[in-house]
């Protein structure tokens, strides 16, 4: 009897182990779980906008800063030269300017001139063709006495030398009708030149325009000298001094974004078939294991590295071995957005952790939405 009960016994033990086998195999199954994970973040490269050597540096390796806390400061000396530079540039730009629109006054005023000139000119061509007439038509009448005795030679010769004077009159007229028109177009000439040299006017002008854009451009080099957090985060791997020289646009220092951070799970691409955004995660840091935090799942990644195929030596393809009855599954990278993370964890990139998904437990509703990170 004992020994169909130690069986019997025996046999319910055997069921239940299998019982719990299957079922961890079943949630294994239902609820995708990985080892393969690591914390990431955004990791900002802070590069100035000028070259120069460092003379402020109150930060440290590996320290907090707030968003717009001064990271370093560049030597503003040469830079605060260049913007007196160009303010003083600005100035005799300034008198240039109003230089130039005296002298486009000035041309004005001589084609004002010119024209005068010529109306001038025609009005004493008009008055010497009517003292022409009326002293042709007096020569004409003494010369048709003369034969009749009804008037002297020397009245004839007197008339003759009046008309030729008002002949000689008209074409100095007409010479100065020239000489005026001629002046006009010299005038006109330099109106539109110098209109040319000054441009536009007021704050439209050209020459004041790029004074300004000289000294704006000064002023901002000289704000760029000093280097302010973008965002909170963690500066690391400092490696700057005071009197390290720094070069404009070339990445001086890392700054760690504590907003932006987020878990990678790698999962086996047999496994992620029912996941969706929105579902529910587990996540279990190496740093604090009896910690797990809540996650969820943001997005699926679309596609990894294919090694196979790549262009290796020589510009040949390579493809890497593999047993012809062994089929490796590939690793698909998912995205989990940590929520509710406590204030006591630390997070920092590259530290690796597991990861549970909980398959079909997100709300329809928030499935791909973008909640911010919440300590």
């Amino acid at each position: 009897m004992k020994t169909k009960q130690n069986y019997f016994l025996t046999g319910v033990i055997v069921l239940i182990a299998v019982a719990v086998v299957l079922l961890k195999y079943w949630n294994y199954l239902t609820n995708p779980w990985t080892r393969n994970g690591q914390v990431q973040a955004n990791v900002i490269e802070i590069a100035p906008r000028v070259s120069g050597p460092i003379v402020t540096l109150p930060i440290k390796d590996n320290q907090f800063v707030r968003a717009g806390d001064l990271l370093f400061e560049i030597d503003p000396r040469t830079y605060q030269a260049s913007l007196d530079q160009a303010r003083a540039q600005l100035d005799q730009t300034g008198g240039d300017v109003e230089a130039l629109a005296k002298k486009v006054d000035s041309a004005r005023a001589e084609v004002e001139v010119a024209r005068a000139s010529i109306s001038q000119a025609k009005s004493a061509i008009a008055q010497a063709d009517a003292a022409l007439a009326k002293n042709k038509a007096e020569l004409e009448r003494q010369q048709s006495l003369l034969p009749k005795k009804a008037t002297s030679q020397k009245a004839v010769e007197r008339a003759q030398a009046v008309y030729d004077v008002t002949l000689e009159e008209k074409k100095v007229a007409q010479a100065a009708l020239l000489q005026a028109e001629s002046n006009l177009l010299k005038a006109q000439a330099g109106l539109a030149e110098a209109q040319a040299k000054l441009g536009a006017l007021g704050d439209s002008n050209a020459h004041l325009r790029q004074a300004k854009a000289s000294l704006e451009q000064a002023q901002l080099n000289l704000e760029f000298t000093k280097i302010w957090a973008p965002t909170d985060g963690y500066v690391t791997n400092i490696r700057l001094g005071i009197g390290s020289h720094v070069v404009a646009n070339q990445p001086a220092l890392a700054l760690v974004d504590t907003a932006s951070f987020w878990v990678d799970g790698y999962f086996k691409e047999n496994s992620i078939a029912g996941v969706t955004s929105g579902d529910r995660a587990v996540v279990t840091l190496m740093t604090y294991p009896n910690r797990p935090l809540e996650g969820v799942v943001d997005s699926i990644g679309w596609g990894i590295f294919q090694q196979d195929g790549s262009t290796g030596q020589n510009l040949l393809p390579k493809v890497s071995p593999t047993f012809e009855w062994i089929r490796l599954a590939q690793r698909i990278p998912v995205r989990i957005r940590l929520v509710n993370i406590p204030a006591e964890i630390k997070l920092r990139i590259g530290t690796t952790c597991s990861v549970l998904i909980k398959k079909g437990s997100g709300d329809s509703k928030q499935n791909g939405s973008h909640t911010s990170q919440t300590r």
